[in-house]
């Protein structure tokens, strides 16, 4: 009987950051390490140059940034670690997405990615092209194969793999978050282990980058396809798995399951996410936003305050002529609750000089949409001149119904 402590390394990487993805690598190994011997630690799709990496990988200076940072890793592995790890690699001029084994500063295998996404936010044919072999590896005496990603979507890849001997499949992702997206995995990875006969290890990564946001939910599932653990969604993490082997083939151990999140709150931890990274990994130092006193600006104020603490938020109230005392009185109610810088800075003086200025290009024309979205413009040109002076990213505050209809103004509310 062979035993595995396998550690699915949850990580929040940062596209282009080698050296920095390096070091969070080497931290959880060196961690891994001191809780069991030769620990197999599993980390998402392309760790090194995070994901998607898009146009990064077309510059020349791709393939040093690669082999300096796993040379970096490699010369830190001086313990009994195992790493799982992905990172794009140029092979016979090729350029590929590669799971790496890597153990005691060596690598000893490479998997090629063979089913490359391109479809909706995807577009790997752009900058891989596809491997065609299965990748098995012997890891304390268990047969332990490789896929990425998408290779799990289709079939192909994991039969590969049992076919060349594989008791157990560690599937290393870059899956980003859409709703019923835990129990879609888990329906489609069960499906693929009861098929092959093998557990499989599902890796994803976690955190936000651009527009998109990878929501992690790393999990395990036995030959049998049941779930026999799984990482919280949204957070990152390690989280330890056993898998035992005999002549029979590999079994997982019951693990923690973390409870599913209920729709309206993944949608809310989704869009927390996605704000702080994108703030973080931006480096702005906080947000401003205009607040009106109504529901949208007031739920976009609290998703700032949850992203980034009231100390990084800014709210700005701009009222004009038309608007309502209560407006004023609630949005200083609610900056007050949450406890965010708060200001009011009418616009009325930047109203009457914009009309000034144009009083002879509108002479003898009727007021229409123009004065309304004038005020609007007023808006944001207050939160585009703090923004500018302060660093500060400006949210907007529309909600999905306005933008479907175009229902905003240019230079205003759009800013």
């Amino acid at each position: 009987m062979s035993t595995l402590n396998i550690l699915m390394a949850q990580m929040n990487t940062l596209v282009g950051d080698f050296e920095g993805n390096s070091e969070k690598v080497i931290a959880t190994l060196a961690r891994a390490e001191t809780h069991h011997r030769s620990p197999v630690v599993v980390f998402p799709e392309l760790t090194l140059s995070g994901y998607p990496p898009e146009d990064l990988l077309l510059r020349p200076s791709l393939e040093l940034r690669v082999a300096r940072s796993l040379e970096t890793i490699l010369d830190a592995m001086r313990g009994d670690a195992y790493a799982v790890l992905g990172y794009p690699r140029r092979i016979d001029g090729v350029l590929y997405n590669v799971a790496g084994v890597l153990h005691r500063g060596e690598i000893l295998a490479e998997y090629r990615k063979q089913h490359l996404p391109n479809y909706q936010v995807f577009d790997e044919k752009r900058y891989f092209a596809e491997g065609h072999d299965a990748c098995v590896v012997n890891i304390c005496g268990i047969p332990v194969g490789l896929s990425i990603c998408e290779d799990i979507w289709e079939d192909g890849p994991t039969a590969q793999a049992a076919a060349a001997g594989a008791k157990l499949l560690l599937n290393i992702n870059s899956s980003p978050y859409h709703r019923w997206k835990r129990s879609e995995r888990w329906e489609l990875v069960g499906r693929r282990a009861r098929h092959n006969g093998l557990p499989i290890i599902y890796v994803n990564q976690v955190g936000g980058q651009d527009e998109l946001v990878f929501d992690g939910g790393s999990f395990a599932v036995n030959a049998d396809g049941q779930v026999v653990g799984a990482a919280p969604n949204f957070d990152e993490g390690e989280y330890w798995l056993s898998c035992s082997a005999d002549d029979n083939g590999a079994t997982l151990a019951e693990a923690a399951i973390a409870a599913p999140l209920d729709e309206i709150e993944a949608t809310w931890r989704a869009l927390v996410l996605g704000l702080r990274d994108y703030v973080i990994k931006n480096r702005f130092p906080g947000v401003v936003l205009g607040l009106s006193g109504g529901v949208d600006s007031a739920l976009t104020l609290a998703l700032a305050v949850d992203a980034l603490g009231a100390e990084r938020v800014e709210a700005i109230m701009m009222p004009f002529r038309y608007t309502a005392q209560m407006s004023v009185e609630d949005a200083a109610a609610q900056s007050a609750m949450l406890g965010v810088r708060h200001r009011v800075i009418s616009i009325e003086p930047i109203y009457e000089a914009f009309m000034s200025s144009l009083s002879q290009e509108f002479a003898g024309l009727a007021p229409d949409t123009t004065e309304e979205n004038l005020q609007a413009r007023c808006r944001g040109v207050l939160l585009m001149s703090i923004s500018n002076k302060k660093g500060s990213l400006v949210l907007t505050t529309g909600n999905k119904s306005e933008l479907a209809v175009g229902y905003s103004t240019l230079y205003g509310d759009m800013a």
